[in-house]
């Protein structure tokens, strides 16, 4: 019998968490990047179980924080996390055409993007439109760890805006990754729900 929408992404939100159990115990990733792996996504294609939307920065790599190899996730960055119409774009694609089932929004600690829009100040050039749309969001909320929270929230809620009537047995939620721990804390729990 095949797994309904719904066990499915709870499945994925649980292998998400055992993979970042294993990944604060971790020395090394063991994700599986084997050419076996490589040869079976090309000749048969993706099949992600989570789309990961994150941050650009340098220091968050999905694939490692939960422990996962090659078309496992299917992840999504811009700085700050922030949910533009092409990253709605990608979402949709990986829901529809995929078949993904659960969708995490990952923020985390320390994130550049949100301390220039808490104390940047004025700021130029196409970077403006990343620190405008978070300072929007936070409004004037002063603890980084606080608007990073916020600003998940806002890409999950814009996302549900746009996909939960077309995709309704998909699962939106958010994260915070903890740069100095390592450790993931999903802020939207959606276990509970049947």
């Amino acid at each position: 019998m095949e797994k309904s929408r719904n066990d499915l992404w709870k499945i994925s939100l649980q292998t998400l968490k055992n993979g970042n159990i294993k990944y604060l115990q971790a020395q090394k990733s063991d994700g599986d990047i084997s050419p076996e792996i490589r040869k079976n996504t090309f000749q048969n294609g993706q099949k992600p179980y989570a789309v990961i939307i994150t941050c650009a920065d340098s220091r968050v790599i999905p694939e490692y924080i939960f422990s996962v190899g090659i078309g496992d996730l299917f992840v999504i960055r811009a700085a700050g996390n922030t949910i533009e119409t092409t990253a709605l774009a990608s979402v949709e694609y990986a829901i529809s055409h995929l078949k993904t089932p659960l969708v995490v929004v990952l923020g985390h600690t320390c994130c550049g993007a949100i301390h220039a829009a808490i104390h940047g100040g004025k700021v130029n050039g196409y970077i403006k439109a990343i620190t405008d749309k978070i300072r929007i969001t936070i409004n004037n909320e002063q603890n980084d760890t606080t608007a990073c929270r916020l600003n998940v929230n806002a890409g999950v809620n814009e996302i549900k805006q746009a996909m939960s009537k077309l995709y309704p047995n998909v699962k939106i939620i958010g994260a915070v990754y903890r740069i100095d721990t390592g450790e993931v804390e999903f802020i939207d729990e959606l276990v509970n729900e049947k």
